[in-house]
């Protein structure tokens, strides 16, 4: 079984999580959201029949702070959320593949999981001389930006950089370097701001 076909049920069963300790979390998620009664057996119902949401970061114009707080979180641990939670299918910072194979990674993703799978963008897009001031696999990122929204369900612009623009965006601002949402307006973006975002 592929890793975004895995449900969040099984991947925990298989890490030793009792189902009475699952039913538990599903009651206090519930809970801590303020939902009704019948909300945990929702939640439970999705978690073992829905497969992780595969998720696709991308980086622009930024200092990675953001993915280097992310991998040094205590609570969720780095390797629970990627392991566990989601299914962090291309995130070329952290992952093992570069170049050709990453991009062959990236493609595959998009193709497999058309519609299905969260853009989470680090960074932001400069749109200056054809957003020639960030390539990314030999394309302006913009470009690449574009066309990985253009299949995603969801898009998160994960701190400062994709949600306002930050330091990359300060005046005179010679790149035209600008937040996620003023270049994809088709798309649910949730802004999580932060410099560096806190993980937790």
């Amino acid at each position: 079984m592929g890793a975004a076909t895995e449900t969040f049920y099984s991947v925990i069963r298989r890490q030793g999580i009792t189902r009475r300790s699952f039913h538990k979390f599903c009651s206090l998620t519930a809970t801590s959201l303020g939902l009704g009664p019948l909300a945990a057996s929702r939640i439970a119902n999705a978690l073992e029949t829905k497969p992780r949401v595969p998720v696709i970061w991308m980086h622009g114009l930024e200092c990675t702070c953001c993915s280097e707080s992310f991998i040094r979180s205590a609570h969720p641990l780095v390797k629970d959320a990627v392991l566990s939670m989601i299914s962090l299918d291309y995130d070329d910072t952290i992952m093992a593949a570069a170049g050709h194979q990453a991009e062959a990674i990236l493609e595959e993703t998009r193709a497999k999981h058309k519609g299905q799978y969260i853009l989470a963008v680090e960074g932001n897009p400069p749109l200056n001389e054809g957003g020639m001031f960030c390539i990314d696999g030999g394309k302006p990122f913009v470009e690449k930006l574009k066309m990985m929204a253009e299949d995603a369900m969801a898009i998160i612009a994960w701190g400062a950089c994709a949600s306002w623009g930050c330091v990359q965006a300060a005046k005179p601002n010679p790149t035209q370097a600008t937040p996620i949402d003023k270049v994809i307006t088709n798309k649910p973006i949730i802004k999580v701001p932060g410099c560096p975002r806190s993980p937790k």
